[in-house]
């Protein structure tokens, strides 16, 4: 039985699901990682780096949420400033630049909107992202494991394929900000994730979404093991099938894939 979309967004929520370092030790070999956007700052909401899948290499980035308040106030409640995401982009050239692939994980509610970060240039890093991600010259694969909210989600999400997590949501923002918008009236949030199609299997139907990456089976729920296994099956057999295009044949299908919106 498929759940109500404000269940969903209370799962996609929970502060016990995996985050993005979780699966970047759990799921590759040799993570290292890399800090700083060589300009102003280590934004620690943007975590990335290298590993190997596969016994080869990769570079893997992703917006790291707390589990607590300490870990939620280190990584800003994983709303990223403009150095993660100019952070994020140096990681992602300097995969281009030895051929490696780029895998994303994504969990943000949005990028910061503080008075610094709009001095600094928000809204110039996720479009700056944005433009490099589309001629990108590696293979790229995103992964909503949580939210997926608004630019901040989009800014590391431009990719020739993107997956959600059963259990995630995806949207151009919050049940809250949408109610707040439309009826003035935030409390009416369950009923606005209702209409936004924010769940993985309605962005699937809507071909906004590749692949829905089960976290149960037969009603119970997968233990992390499992899930991170079938993860690591996909992510190899999908890559190996991008590496072989060509990059023009890659960036077309890239571009028509966001193009069809």
């Amino acid at each position: 039985m498929s759940k109500a979309a404000h269940e969903v967004v209370k799962l996609a929520r929970r502060q016990d699901r995996l985050t993005a370092l979780d699966f970047f030790e759990q799921l590759f070999e040799g993570f290292e990682e890399f800090h700083g956007d060589r300009l102003f700052a280590d934004d620690q909401a943007v975590v990335g780096g290298i590993a190997l899948l596969d016994k080869k290499p990769v570079t893997v980035i992703g917006i790291q949420k707390g589990r607590n308040l300490p870990e939620n106030l280190k990584r800003n409640f994983g709303q990223a400033h403009p150095e993660g995401y100019r952070k994020a982009l140096r990681l992602m050239k300097q995969a281009e630049k030895f051929q490696r692939p780029v895998i994303t994980f994504i969990n943000t509610a949005g990028a910061y909107c503080g008075i610094g970060a709009e001095e600094r240039g928000e809204g110039e890093a996720i479009a700056r992202n944005l433009l490099e991600m589309a001629d990108l010259k590696v293979p790229i694969i995103a992964i909503i494991i949580g939210e997926g909210g608004s630019g901040g989600a989009l800014a590391l999400a431009l990719g020739d394929q993107v997956w959600m997590l059963e259990n995630s949501i995806y949207a151009i923002l919050s049940p809250e900000g949408f109610a707040s918008i439309l009826w003035k009236d935030g409390s009416r949030a369950q009923e606005a994730a209702e209409l936004m199609k924010i769940t993985a299997k309605e962005l699937q139907q809507l071909g906004v979404v590749d692949k829905v990456i089960q976290e149960k089976m037969q009603n119970d729920q997968l233990d992390v093991e499992e899930l991170i296994q079938r993860l690591k099956v996909e992510l190899v057999y999908t890559l190996k099938q991008l590496c072989k295009l060509e990059i023009d044949e890659l960036l077309m299908h890239r571009y028509a894939r966001f193009r069809k919106f």
